[in-house]
Formats: C-alpha cells, structure tokens, sequence
C-alpha cells in the first residue's frame, strides 16, 4: 500500500485531558486552528477516566463516560483523524500513523497518555489487562459480565487500584478478588485515608497484600520472592504509568523512564515546536494525574495559539496540593486533601457533581 503523506499547520494527538480542555477553551475564545489541522485518536470517542470506576460498579453508562470528539473538532477547525501513532521522528517533525499516513507538521502537541507497567518478568501464561487505554479494559470487563472468572488479581496499591477493586466486586460478585500493593495501601496518601480503604476493602471480601511486589509469573502463578502465592484466571495492572515505546526512540528529551521531558510553558526541552502534557509528558512536582492534566489544558490551549502566532507563552504552575477522591463504587468515596483524609456519600456526591460538569463541560 502506497503511503498517504500530508502536510499539517498543527496536529495534536490523544485525546487526553489536557487536549479537551484545550479544545473547549478555543471554543469560549472563539478561536480556530490553521486550516489544515489534524486531531489524532485512536477512537471517535474520548474516555474520562474519573467515571471508569463508577461505570465498572453500574452507577454510569457507557455513553455518560465519553466525549464524542468530531463536534468539539469541528467547532476549533480540527479535522478528526482516528488512528494510533507508530512513530515519532521528532527531527524531521513527521508522525507515522498505523493507517499508513505519514503526517508532516509545523507545530505538535501530545497529550497520548501511558501504557501500564509490567516490572516484572512473565511467561505470558496469564492475561495481563492494564486498566490503561481504558477501551481496552472496558471491553474484557463487558466480557467477564457475561463468564465471570473464579478469581483476578488486581495489581497496584494506588488510587486506581483501590477503585478497581471495589468496583469490580460489584459487577463480579461471585469472583474472588485479590489486590497486591507493593509498598502500604495508598502509601502517597495520608494514613487515615489508607485505614479508610482497608476497612472498605474488608467489607467488599477484597483479599489486600500489602508490601507484596509480585516479582515474577510463571505456569499461571503469581510470585512474590520466588514464592508462589496465587493462581488467578487473569491479572490486571493499575501499577501506574509507563512510557509507550515509541517515547523512547523519537528524539525528543526523556527522562530516565521514556517520559517527554517539558518546561513551564508545556515545550518539550530538546524540540520547542513541539508541546506534550498529561501522562506522557515529566515536569518536576507534577504527578501523573488526571487534576493536574486538567489544569495543563488552559495554559496549553493558550500556548499552542501563541506558538502559531509567535506571541509570548503562559507558564503553567503545578498546584502544591489537589483534592484527591477515590469512588467507593456505592455511591460514596474517600476524600483526602494535604494532611486529612475522610469519607462519606457527601464526598461521594462531591465527586460525581465534579465528574458530571466536566462532562457537560465537554459536550
């Protein structure tokens, strides 16, 4: 097949946070792109992931959790291209997609997200679902609804973790769940957020393993230290965030773990026509999380007009603190800010009115 060449004034790819938020920004400022334009994604559809653990558990459908993408597109003058990115060469500024095109662009901004970690070794004797890209997960979930497995180890002591546990013990009732955390249960947390979850855990009969870094699966077992502990129909990784492949081969600056490292203004350090934020991208005090992805969106959206006009760039200061709210998957959540930590359904109800106006937000 002869490859497609195309030439574009801006391209951005991934639909992630940042770019959303970018893009209903250019919407109140009545701004549109270059002509010529391109947004990349795999899907026509955007997942917000602070709904995942609510559709998981029942409360959402499919449908509320997603933002269609070729309205918004439309409204900023960007043409919608659905395709996954193969490969960056970020010397000659071209992107290879997986359709066959190769796009050739002035300025590129990415916000494409992660892939999850698998720091260990395996001999592919189990499934590995990573709770990241969400479609992927979303569609062996739909599966297990319909044959349940007898049992599924939840790797990740984290947030994520947490609220895919308790999420899946209401759609999988009669499935055994075990959660592995490598260090304490929610260990960047204040303590009494993590006796919080533990006691919620407990109640939801999800079996935790705290300080238990599996270290290796073979023959369909799980090992911790070279011992075998459990034996699971599949595994799931919500293990944080690691850096696509591509990341580490394209030429731009990374850091020691292939993520994009950025300045203030959200430029990549080696290459300055081309921007990245959200979970693919490294900046100093900014953790890989969806709040501070959602407070790039304004200064990237800014930065990217001003870069095509040649005009000065905002810089985008992290937040010392973000409220953190972990879905319960009853209706209620875990709330933690700085130094306290509680729970409740008014913290629930606290969540789903942020989650649900984002999603207006975006529609």
């Amino acid at each position: 097949m002869q490859t497609n060449i195309r030439n574009a004034p801006l391209v951005l790819v991934g639909a992630g946070h940042a770019h959303l938020v970018s893009l209903r920004h250019w919407v109140t400022q009545g701004y549109r792109a270059p002509a010529g334009s391109l947004m990349i994604n795999p899907e026509p559809q955007a997942w917000y992931s602070g709904m995942m653990p609510g559709l998981i558990a029942g409360r959402f459908q499919p449908e509320q959790c997603q933002v269609p993408l070729a309205g918004l597109c439309a409204a900023v003058g960007l043409e919608l291209v659905c395709s996954k990115l193969s490969e960056l060469n970020a010397d000659s500024d071209s992107l290879e997609l997986a359709n066959g095109q190769t796009i050739q662009f002035d300025t590129l901004s990415l916000n494409s997200g992660a892939v999850a970690p698998t720091p260990f070794k395996h001999d592919q004797s189990l499934q590995l679902l990573g709770a990241k890209p969400f479609p992927g997960f979303i569609h062996q979930w739909q599966s297990w609804r319909s044959n349940p497995p007898r049992q599924l180890a939840i790797l990740g002591g984290g947030a994520a973790g947490f609220e895919l546990a308790v999420a899946l013990r209401i759609s999988l009732p009669n499935t055994l769940l075990d959660l592995f955390s490598s260090r304490t249960l929610l260990s960047g947390h204040p303590p009494r957020l993590a006796r919080l979850a533990r006691a919620r855990l407990k109640h939801a009969q999800v079996t935790l393993h705290e300080n238990q870094p599996i270290d290796g699966i073979t023959d369909g077992q799980l090992y911790v230290q070279s011992s075998a502990v459990l034996q699971p129909q599949a595994v799931i990784l919500a293990t944080g965030t690691a850096a696509p492949a591509w990341q580490r081969r394209c030429g731009l600056d990374c850091d020691a773990d292939g993520f994009i490292r950025i300045n203030p203004q959200l430029q990549s350090l080696s290459h300055p026509n081309i921007f990245a934020s959200g979970d693919c991208a490294s900046l100093p005090d900014t953790p890989h999380s969806g709040v501070y992805a959602v407070r790039q969106g304004g200064v990237l959206g800014d930065n990217l007009m001003a870069q095509i006009k040649g005009t000065a760039l905002k810089t985008y200061q992290p937040q010392p603190s973000a409220l953190a709210l972990l879905a319960c998957a009853d209706g209620s959540a875990l709330l933690s800010y700085a130094s306290l930590a509680t729970e409740g359904r008014l913290a629930g109800k606290l969540k789903d009115w942020l989650d649900l106006r984002f999603m207006r937000q975006m529609t």
